[in-house]
């Protein structure tokens, strides 16, 4: 008999390659996507004045406390992609431990959040773009230009239509540039981490450190429960390194590894970087202070001048837009990898299962992304004066709903072999445990806050937070198109094509 650490599942029989490129992307590659994804630079300016507003000098324990659930759902999905390494991989997975209909929603959830945050990291690569070009021609009228809703909107389909094309080349050639603007992002990010904490001492709003940042207490749950949906996140997108799975070297292992190894590369991250920036600015909300309501939608922005200075400043401005550009590109990744899916195993119409015959991507599934991120964008801007602020919150929603589901999907499919060793009790049962309970009790709570309109931005429709809108509309919207799916093609629907089962462990 094998020992617990060698015990191997049965692979499942129903789950099929796709036609992608096989054994393009090794673990330095996945784990680069996976921080591409994330996106370092452009979270952080995005969200740490959102934390700070929440739970002031505690944004490093909010970071540590939004790592947890992401750290023990990595393991979830770790798990399962040794058992199933599908490109489909949320979807896929809910599939087999629940069944057609919670593993579609799963999967529409996924991609509705991608979509979101590809029309949001376009936007935001806008403003940076701008931002950048006019500071260095010293142009102050086209400094703020991206604050025109007719140029911003233009050029942030631009942006998509770039970045669309080159996710249709291929992963090889998103992997190339991805090693360019990763690397570029992070080492900014250092230089400027360090070069606030060397001028804390002479800032007019700084504070000195103190680890008590690190600890919750005295927080209020609801401060907690928001910084958690801002700080989770802060960390979604790693999972795209399991999204890569059929074109990953070893994809058994290999992804599953660099997903962790990403999380924890990130937490390292945004655990100096916000220190560097709450002991420079403080959390006041005047001038400098994080959780000026004036800058806390574009921290960066404000704060790179004064600690960087000019022109090194500038490396801040490119770094944020090299991260936005860097994720809009990869962000392509999961989500048409995830329609790939769906349309390979008839839970959407099969065109979506059509891959270029060159460039072995996805290719339907690549524009109609790339399309729905420039709907949604244009459509958003029109709706809300604060685009950033209610995607942060609606995509913490759906964040928290499948990976939680994931996290739960693995302890249910394991649910035989839970207790047959030590290592399944930890990683197949009490960290996806864990993980799904944190998640579900986050959402639940974002639920019931995001329901006011006076949520997020303050912008509603018909009295109900737009949040809340499009958090919940859109999942619940998903059901439509399921519905019709259903009747146009009921075979997966029928567990015809995805069976939903246990694993058979093999015992030597």
């Amino acid at each position: 008999m094998k020992s617990p650490q060698h015990e191997e599942f049965a692979a499942e029989a129903d789950v099929h390659e796709k036609g992608l490129s096989r054994n393009s992307v090794g673990l330095v590659g996945g784990i680069i996507l996976a921080i591409s994804c994330v996106a370092p630079a452009y979270t952080l300016t995005a969200t740490i004045g959102l934390l700070a507003g929440d739970v002031g000098e505690k944004a490093p324990a909010v970071f540590l406390l939004g790592f947890i659930p992401m750290f023990f759902a990595a393991f979830a999905y770790r798990e399962l992609n040794k058992v199933i390494p599908d490109c489909g991989t949320s979807f896929t997975w809910t599939t087999k431990a629940f069944g057609p209909y919670v593993g579609w929603l799963g999967g529409w959830t996924a991609v509705l959040a991608m979509v979101i945050v590809i029309s949001n990291l376009a936007g935001i690569a806008v403003q940076f773009f701008y931002q950048f070009v006019g500071d260095v021609i010293n142009s102050l009228w086209l400094t703020n230009l991206w604050q025109n809703k007719p140029v911003n909107v233009t050029t942030t389909l631009l942006f998509v239509a770039i970045a669309t094309y080159v996710a249709y080349r291929g992963i090889t050639t998103t992997a190339r540039l991805q090693y360019i603007l990763v690397g570029f992002q992070l080492v900014v990010l250092f230089a400027f981490a360090v070069a606030a904490i060397a001028e804390s001492g002479g800032s007019a709003t700084g504070v000195s450190f103190s680890w008590d940042w690190f600890s919750p207490s005295g927080l209020a749950v609801s401060a907690i429960v928001a910084g958690l949906s801002g700080s989770i996140f802060a960390f979604w997108g790693w999972d795209s390194a399991l999204t890569i799975n059929e074109e990953t070297k070893d994809s058994e292992t290999t992804s599953g590894r660099a997903a962790i190894l990403a999380v924890i590369s990130i937490l390292c991250t945004y655990l100096l970087v916000s220190i560097a920036v709450i002991m420079y600015a403080g959390v006041g909300d005047t001038g400098l202070g994080l959780a000026n309501e004036e800058i806390h939608d574009n921290v960066f922005g404000a704060l790179a001048q004064p600690i960087m200075g000019s022109p090194w400043h500038l490396f801040l401005f490119a770094a944020v837009l090299a991260s936005s550009a860097a994720s809009l590109i990869s962000t392509f990744l999961p989500t048409s990898r995830t329609l790939l899916a769906m349309g390979s195993y008839h839970a959407l119409p099969s065109r979506f299962s059509a891959i270029h015959p060159r460039y072995l991507t996805p290719s339907y599934a690549t524009l109609v992304t790339g399309i729905g991120a420039a709907v949604f964008y244009t459509t958003l801007t029109i709706l809300s004066e604060n685009v950033l602020l209610d995607t942060v919150y609606s995509i913490g929603i759906m964040i928290c709903f499948y990976y939680g589901l994931t996290a739960f999907a693995c302890v249910w499919y394991f649910r035989r072999d839970l207790f047959r060793s030590v290592s399944s009790v930890v990683f197949m049962f009490l960290l996806p445990l864990i993980g799904g309970v944190i998640l579900t009790f986050v959402f639940l709570v974002t639920l019931r806050d995001s329901y006011s309109p006076d949520f997020g931005s303050g912008a509603h429709v018909f009295g109900v937070g737009l949040v809340f809108v499009m958090g919940v509309g859109l999942i619940v919207f998903g059901g439509v198109i399921m519905a019709f799916m259903r009747a146009k093609d009921p075979t997966f629907f029928r567990g015809e094509v995805l069976k939903k089962d246990t694993p058979s462990l093999i015992v030597e």
